[in-house]
């Protein structure tokens, strides 16, 4: 405990001394590192998928930075600082696990899900849904809101329901994509073909939930998998003297299905 006490204090030294001699450490704001602390996010994001631990543990040491910065910002304004974030942050997850430091009962997870939205509600939040922040990524975003609103019981009773859901709204989506291409003159259409795509992708979400798959991660690995194919495709088809614009879609196939044996 002592070493990392130690270690922690260091770093809080070194943000000293940076936040005053550094030239562009001096310069920065809360609203000036906010993008770069996104950036550091998803850099972590992205390590935790490859599985790389060093990575993993070389951008939670640019995020702590980041908070130790931002505390640094805010005892210079007299608003908090380091101590008053871990102090809140100890206060609030005492606060919401009553099983751990008081008696109440959770023995599962959904249980402690469920004490931890009716607690926030009773500090404040009007609605359950009122801790999922606006500026997510709606996938992320539509994940939070049906975790929360199951937490407080407004959920399907299993898989089969919400399967039927998604194919429901795959043949909503296919019926208004069929009315566009007959014609039938509605001006809404778009917007309407719109809302469709919505629920289905709303819906193929939950799906993801009840089956037990983070669906911003499933996406991601497909993105990454595409990817390394496409660029197989690309250095395949340089290396044999061809371009790809010049090829037809059979062409590349054969390139295509090559990187589905190397890339699975």
């Amino acid at each position: 405990m002592n070493e990392k006490l130690a270690a922690f204090e260091r770093l809080l030294g070194i943000m000293d001394d940076l936040r005053a001699k550094c030239p562009w450490d001096k310069k920065q704001t809360l609203e000036s590192l906010r993008h770069l602390t996104i950036e550091e996010t998803y850099e972590l994001a992205d390590a935790i998928l490859e599985k790389d631990m060093n990575s993993i543990k070389k951008e939670l040491g640019d995020l702590l930075l980041h908070i130790v910065f931002y505390a640094k910002i805010g005892s210079e304004t007299g608003d908090f600082d380091i101590k008053d974030v871990i102090n809140s942050l100890c206060e609030k997850l005492i606060s919401r696990h009553p099983h751990i430091y008081g008696d109440v009962v959770a023995d599962t997870e959904q249980k402690v899900k469920e004490n931890w939205e009716k607690l926030k509600l009773k500090e404040g939040n009007k609605s359950v849904l009122g801790g999922v922040p606006v500026s997510l990524p709606a996938l992320i975003k539509a994940s939070r809101i049906q975790d929360k609103a199951k937490a407080v019981g407004f959920d399907w009773e299993n898989k089969e329901q919400v399967w039927e859901k998604v194919l429901e709204e795959l043949n909503e989506l296919k019926h208004e994509v069929d009315k566009e291409g007959r014609g039938t003159g509605d001006e809404g259409i778009k917007k309407k073909i719109e809302d469709e795509f919505g629920d289905v992708l709303f819906s193929i979400i939950n799906y993801a939930r009840f089956i037990g798959v983070d669906p911003e991660s499933a996406l991601e690995r497909t993105n990454k998998k595409f990817i390394k194919r496409f660029q197989f495709l690309e250095e395949e088809t340089s290396k044999a003297g061809k371009k790809l614009e010049d090829m037809s879609l059979q062409e590349m196939d054969v390139y295509w299905n090559k990187s589905k044996k190397v890339y699975h």
